[in-house]
């Protein structure tokens, strides 16, 4: 049975595990380890950055097993491992926290538009793309001039500003039907499998463009960074 420890603890850097699976994708071998701290390309979110016992790997989600495996980066190949073999696992971390704290921001942007009366239509959290897109229930008077439009933004400016410093907690549980939910305190709470920031004062660099509203899409793009640790 697979850890999915990259959900108990972001900031975990590296681990002792051991082999409980191997196979091929594509051709290509792959490694699935007990304790697995990489977290796969998924839910606007990117994939980490791992190593096991020191081979670079890229992780991806086995539609078959289900399971997050290791898949060699690039040029690179793997060893070959054995079932129960121990091995070292280790991630990027600084690739780790810019991931989540984009991600985290996105979450609280989403809660900020949905104060607005607008509904989630789409997320990105990757870097240098990350945007929350919504859809208005009713027309918003506020989105036809470019003020309007930096009077909304704005808003959620404010919003987002507010909670950071506030510094309200980020946790997760499980609901009725087994489904990962993050909360952001009271403040918003929704299904996802990503990585997370412990409070929103670790988030720092939350800047958001002026909105856009294209095809009756609202678009807040966005970035953020996550504060150096102590």
């Amino acid at each position: 049975m697979q850890i999915p420890a990259y959900h108990a603890d972001t900031y975990e850097e590296q681990a002792h595990t051991q082999v409980i699976a191997l196979g091929e994708r594509d051709g290509a071998p792959w490694v699935a380890v007990e304790h697995c701290l990489f977290h796969p390309q998924g839910g606007g979110q990117p994939a980490d950055r791992g190593w096991v016992d020191g081979h670079e790997i890229t992780p991806v989600r086995d539609h078959d097993s289900a399971l997050v495996v290791a898949v060699a980066s690039g040029e690179a190949t793997l060893p070959v491992f054995s079932l129960g073999q121990p091995v070292e696992v280790r991630i990027d971390l600084p690739r780790r926290l810019a991931h989540a704290a984009l991600h985290t921001a996105g979450h609280l942007i989403e809660a900020a538009g949905r104060a607005q009366g607008w509904l989630l239509a789409a997320n990105n959290h990757f870097p240098g793309q990350a945007r929350i897109e919504f859809t208005a229930p009713q027309s918003d008077a506020r989105l036809v001039t470019p003020q309007g439009r930096e009077e909304a933004t704005e808003a959620i400016r404010a919003e987002a500003a507010k909670a950071i410093a506030q510094d309200l907690p980020v946790t997760w549980d499980n609901d009725t039907e087994g489904r990962r939910i993050v909360h952001l305190a009271d403040l918003h709470s929704a299904p996802c499998g990503g990585t997370h920031v412990r409070s929103l004062g670790d988030l720092t660099d939350v800047v958001l463009a002026t909105l856009k509203v294209k095809k009756g899409r609202i678009r807040v793009s966005y970035s953020a960074a996550h504060r150096e640790r102590s």
